[in-house]
């Protein structure tokens, strides 16, 4: 045995480092732990957000969803902005958070936005409408968080308050208020990306309704996620489903539809589009598939994050390469 030793020391040293090596990586005190898959990350933010109504009608809810967005955003290396102002007797809030290449004390050339409403309807929690849009701009603003943009561009992600009831379409519409003074600034948005309803998604036959007229030009099965816009803004709409179908194998499909068609309109992309910027919601077309639209069943357990975390990712790619940028 000691021949043995002297003679294979080097082999003997070489499996106690790989035993080390292996007790180290399993350890659940290891310092190296991977982070939770993406799927989990979207499925806590809307477990956070969206288990109970928030709105201006339940204040301390809507705030409370509003602080966890802030700190989500600072955990991903963000330092957010409030956009604040009244709404009826209350303060609410817009959080926005940016990353760009733009020289000191120069505007952008160029800004994209992506963006979402926080504030559910009143009566529901708003898992799907819209802590999943939420959820998703938080990974994306976290995944494009070292982005390469190309010089003077800037991506802009925003966290819209108030597009529910009584607030949607009026000049207290979260989004409106952003647009708003986006448009009063003069700044140059070259499309506004608004993710709305993006959690839900079924292979059942028959599960997708479509608008009147559109019958057969679209799946009957509600499996895919759908790029709407208005006639104004249909190159934006085909250049995004573009984009996506060339980094992403999820079903998608497109829809450029005069405003008066049914769903077209119902979302923040219509504030851009009434300030004249290119905007368009990406959505799982919401009432048109989802059981539980705006009723107290919305809750985060009827929301698909495996699809979510699948389309988050194909997003990703299409902002970059809409932005003509590199991800780092």
């Amino acid at each position: 045995m000691r021949n043995f030793f002297h003679s294979h020391w080097k082999v003997v040293v070489a499996l106690i480092l790989l035993i080390l090596v292996a007790v180290l990586t399993v350890s659940p005190t290891s310092t190296s732990a991977a982070a939770p898959p993406l799927a989990e990350r979207l499925r806590a933010h809307v477990s956070a957000i969206a288990s109970r109504e928030h709105n201006t009608g339940t204040p301390l809810e809507l705030e409370r969803a509003a602080a966890y967005i802030e700190t989500a955003l600072m955990q991903a290396g963000y330092r957010p902005v409030r956009q604040e102002y009244a709404a009826g007797s209350q303060r609410v809030r817009n959080i926005e958070v940016a990353v760009g290449n733009v020289a000191p004390g120069q505007r952008p050339e160029r800004i994209f936005i992506v963006g979402a409403h926080y504030d559910s309807a009143p009566g529901a929690p708003g898992a799907n409408d819209n802590g999943s849009g939420t959820a998703a701009v938080l990974e994306l603003a976290r995944l494009l968080k070292n982005v390469q943009l190309g010089a003077g561009t800037e991506l802009r992600f925003v966290l819209f308050v108030n597009e529910e009831p009584p607030w949607f379409m009026g000049e207290q519409m979260g989004s409106m208020v952003h647009a708003a003074e986006m448009k009063r600034q003069g700044q140059p948005v070259q499309a506004a990306l608004v993710l709305e309803t993006m959690g839900y998604y079924t292979d059942a036959p028959n599960s997708q309704q479509l608008p009147p007229g559109l019958e057969g030009r679209y799946p009957s099965t509600g499996n895919f996620i759908a790029f709407v816009g208005t006639l104004e803004s249909s190159g934006l709409v085909r250049e995004a489903l573009a984009a996506f179908r060339a980094h992403s194998d999820f079903p998608a499909e497109g829809l450029a539809a005069p405003a008066h068609t049914t769903g077209v309109t119902l979302s923040d992309h219509s504030s851009y589009n009434k300030h004249g910027y290119p905007a368009l919601m990406i959505t799982d077309t919401a009432f048109m598939r989802y059981p539980y639209y705006h009723t107290v069943e919305d809750t985060p357990e009827k929301l698909d994050y495996e699809s979510m975390a699948r389309v988050v990712n194909g997003l990703a790619r299409t902002i970059v390469a809409l932005a003509g940028a590199k991800q780092g």
